[in-house]
C-alpha cells in the first residue's frame, strides 16, 4: 500500500510540473548571432543538470548543482529565448497545492491531509 501511495505521489509531481511548465516555451530560433542557439541549448542542458544534482547526489555535491543552475539561468538571459507565457492565479495555486500534495506522498508515503 505504501508503494501504492508514493506512486500517486509521483504521478502528482509530474503533473504539477506539466501545469507549472507547459506556459513556458523555449525557442532556439535561428538568429544573426551564433552564440544564442547555443545559449539556448546550454540553458535547458545545465537547468536539468542542477536540478538533477541538487535532488540525486549527495550532500558534497550541492555546489554542482547551485552552480549548474546558476549557470543555466544565466544562459536563459542571454539567449532571450524563453518565453513565459501568462498563466491565471488558480492554474498557479492549483499547480502548487498537487506539487505540495505530491511530494508528502512521495516522501512520506502518508495521505497529508487525513
Amino acid at each position: 500500500m505504501r508503494t501504492f501511495v508514493k506512486l500517486i505521489g509521483f504521478c502528482l509531481l509530474m503533473f504539477s510540473i506539466y501545469l507549472l511548465g507547459h506556459n513556458i516555451v523555449f525557442t532556439t530560433n535561428v538568429s544573426p548571432y551564433w552564440w544564442r542557439g547555443i545559449a539556448a541549448d546550454g540553458s535547458i542542458l545545465f537547468l536539468a543538470i542542477g536540478v538533477l544534482s541538487l535532488v540525486f547526489l549527495p550532500d558534497a555535491f550541492k555546489e554542482i548543482g547551485w552552480v549548474s543552475t546558476a549557470v543555466g539561468i544565466l544562459l536563459v538571459f542571454m539567449s532571450s529565448r524563453a518565453i513565459l507565457n501568462p498563466t491565471s492565479l488558480w492554474e498557479f495555486f492549483l499547480a502548487f497545492m498537487v506539487m505540495a500534495v505530491g511530494y508528502k506522498l512521495f516522501s512520506t508515503g502518508r495521505v497529508p491531509l487525513l
